[in-house]
């Protein structure tokens, strides 16, 4: 009989552990990934309850939770909608959140580790939780402007950088849309809402094209050309570059010719400046044979392509092809065949040209501050890495400003400044309606105070024209104005 009892009461302990034990995994080690969980809807409901903190623009929200009297406490409302929508992302008791409103969730929602003692503090008061803010980078002039630059109609994206911080100062594209739409508490209009949405051509309510969108970049490519050939040692400013109307792509049938539109033809030898202004496509074909695959690909690698970045949110990483044939690596060296970036990574690109070789993480929030205003975090400048030799760089950006004083660039020049930019434009596959049309440059080219890189995507060559370098101008002058 005792031994009968023995058994019963150690079976009775195991099962109690085994249930002690089970409790303790779900409510400790697993309590984060529940809460997480896209099913969990009573977490989410309660989310909507707190009064999540505001993302601010100069001080002034461009999104904040307002009171609700629909059976939630808070409503999340969007200021300005379509002209920060890719940047903050929205709020939804759908769709969750995205862009900033996701990358940010913690600080916005009260839930982080640097709020703990506000929550500790709120428990004991019974006083109701609150998120921290959220204070961009952004300057909203510059936003503004970069917004109107943009036409009605067009598939395209502006990103204007601090290149000595790597902080953005204006990051807008179009298509936009209204985050309001999928932020209300009714579910079916928020669904019926998306749908709509999703019909826009060339918008994605969830992707903020200027970091996530890859984009063929053209002849803005050229600039890692560039970049590799000097720091390879076999090319330096008095470097004479063969300069034919067009070159054999080997193995094919194909040729690939000098750039129409520019100068080009006037010089069968260039040096790197002449190629550089006209934009010719022949000599960086040939110099891509000459340096092979693996060195342009290191280039592009220094630059910050193939690699993803939080800034919070998450940037796309930019795709340079190996294994190529060298038809296609021709194509490759001059931004076709399969080089994709982001808008954002040429402006990376350019930034590090601009600082003297060091390439900038890029960064849009400057503090996150608790309900009291203290500060909680606060951004500082992050070298990456140095992507070229300071002497290489002021000797490409010197190349960059000869292309907007008397190259195909001209359209970005500013009286009594030295402004240095590269133009680029990448063809399309046939069905398209024309062009990818770039732009990438900086002011003054001495003391860069901004990096401003345009593309506008599948337009016409001379609409494209018309709407990079004159822009980056107009914006340029409006920082250096400031």
């Amino acid at each position: 009989m005792n031994q009968a009892i023995r058994n019963t009461w150690v079976v009775a302990v195991a099962m109690f552990a085994l249930l002690f034990g089970s409790l303790t995994v779900v409510q400790f080690f697993e309590a984060d990934n529940l809460n997480a969980n896209n099913w969990n809807s009573r977490t989410l409901y309660k989310d909507f309850d707190i009064n999540r903190g505001a993302i601010l623009v100069d001080g002034d929200p461009i999104a904040e939770s307002v009171p609700s009297n629909d059976g939630f406490a808070f409503q999340r409302k969007y200021n300005d909608p379509q002209l920060y929508a890719p940047l903050t992302g929205f709020y939804s008791l759908v769709y969750g959140a995205t862009q900033l409103e996701s990358a940010m969730n913690d600080q916005l929602s009260g839930s982080g580790s640097e709020l703990l003692y506000d929550r500790i503090v709120r428990l004991f008061s019974g006083a109701q939780v609150e998120g921290a803010s959220v204070e961009l980078t952004i300057d909203p002039q510059l936003q503004q402007l970069a917004w109107d630059l943009l036409p009605d109609g067009v598939k395209g994206s502006i990103v204007v950088m601090e290149p000595k911080t790597g902080n953005i100062l204006a990051m807008v594209s179009k298509p936009s849309f209204d985050p309001n739409k999928l932020a209300g508490h009714n579910s079916e209009k928020v669904v019926a809402n998306m749908a709509s949405l999703e019909e826009v051509p060339g918008l994605s309510p969830f992707l903020n094209p200027a970091t996530e969108s890859l984009v063929a970049p053209g002849s803005v490519f050229k600039l890692v050309d560039t970049a590799a050939a000097l720091e390879s040692g076999k090319y330096d400013a008095d470097s004479v570059l063969d300069n034919p109307a067009e070159i054999e792509l080997p193995g094919t049938n194909v040729t690939l010719p000098n750039y129409v539109n520019g100068g080009c033809g006037a010089r069968t030898k260039a040096d790197f400046s002449f190629a550089l202004e006209q934009s010719c496509n022949t000599p960086f074909a040939q110099i891509a044979w000459d340096l092979g695959e693996d060195a342009i690909a290191e280039q592009a690698r220094k630059f910050g392509f193939g690699q993803s970045y939080n800034i919070p949110v998450n940037v796309t990483a930019s795709q340079f092809p190996t294994g190529m044939s060298q038809d296609l690596l021709a194509q490759a060296a001059i931004g076709q065949y399969d080089v994709r970036v982001t808008p954002l990574q040429v402006a990376m690109m350019t930034s590090a040209i601009a600082n003297d070789g060091k390439l900038m993480k890029p960064n849009l929030v400057r503090t996150v501050r608790a309900p009291d205003l203290r500060v909680l975090q606060s951004s500082k400048p992050e070298e990456l890495q140095q992507s070229l030799s300071a002497e290489n760089a002021r000797q490409i950006s010197q190349w960059m400003v000869n292309a907007v004083d008397q190259g195909i660039a001209r359209g970005a020049a500013i009286p009594g400044v030295q402004v240095a930019g590269k133009t680029g434009t990448a063809e399309l596959l046939a069905g398209s309606a024309g062009n990818n049309s770039w732009f990438t440059g900086f002011a003054p080219a001495n003391d860069p105070q901004a990096v401003v890189s345009i593309v506008i995507q599948d337009v016409e060559l001379q609409t494209g024209s018309q709407l990079t370098s004159p822009n980056a101008k107009q914006l340029l002058e409006a920082v250096l104005n400031k």
